[in-house]
């Protein structure tokens, strides 16, 4: 008895594996679309991209057997990013994965969005709001616009001479133009007796001149808002911050 169920039990299992083949086997290929606005060479970034990759395997989708993995990097060009992005939507992937507000806000309502680090996806449009996204967008923020005042409340306790605070800002990248955190931080600035000056940069170029300008007049500091385009060149922004002597969050 034990033995004939024992036989079933592997035809049962035969079978079924049998189906499983065939179904991966006439499994179309899906195509996903990644847009950074970072470099490729960025081990920051390929780091994130392993992961990314083996949590899609871990879940059964894995490169080159059922899904193609389309890869473009803007190297911090924004020109180039919109170029990217138009291009993705021309390879007509299922879905696109993108990890910053400039890259989800160059995308198209075609296809179906997850996106990552968004500071303001309400604010921005991508989502009707945060319990039910609603319409082709989803994903995760981790971002909250109070921080902006926390920051100066920590930048004050570490150097309590400073009195004035540069608030690098790239309006092209940063969320609602830089006032998603430049509102808090100059509520804040007031509270703190402290004087909370808009630098605005376009390029990796207006970094330093920027940066140089504000430190000739001394108790200065820097505030780097959370955005891409700072994450691509934080190493410039943190070397200037040492070479200017100026505390820095």
């Amino acid at each position: 008895m034990k033995r004939r169920a024992f036989i079933s039990l592997l035809g049962s299992a035969a079978a079924v594996w049998s189906l499983a083949a065939r179904a991966q086997q006439s499994e179309r290929m899906r195509r996903i679309g990644v847009l950074s606005l970072g470099f490729e060479s960025d081990p920051d970034y390929r780091g994130a991209i392993a992961q990314f990759v083996h949590a899609l395997a871990s879940l059964g989708w894995t490169e080159g057997r059922n899904i193609q993995i389309d890869y473009r990097y803007a190297a911090g060009d924004i020109d180039r990013m919109h170029a990217f992005a138009k291009e993705l939507v021309g390879v007509a992937p299922d879905v696109l994965f993108t990890a910053s507000t400039p890259t989800s806000a160059a995308q198209t309502r075609s296809i179906p969005i997850v996106f990552a680090q968004v500071s303001d996806p309400i604010g921005e449009g991508f989502v009707a709001s945060l319990a039910r996204p609603g319409g082709h967008m989803t994903g995760l923020t981790n971002f909250e616009p109070s921080m902006g005042g926390k920051w100066l409340e920590i930048l004050k306790e570490i150097a309590p001479a400073v009195s004035r605070v540069a608030v690098l800002i790239n309006p092209e990248t940063s969320p609602r133009g830089g006032s998603y955190y430049s509102r808090p931080i100059e509520a804040a600035a007031s509270t703190l007796g402290m004087q909370a000056i808009a630098t605005p940069v376009h390029v990796a170029a207006d970094v330093e001149p920027a940066v140089k300008s504000f430190a000739r007049d001394p108790n200065g500091s820097l505030v780097v808002l959370s955005d891409a385009f700072h994450s691509v060149n934080r190493k410039l922004i943190i070397g200037l911050a040492a070479q200017y002597r100026l505390p820095a969050i």
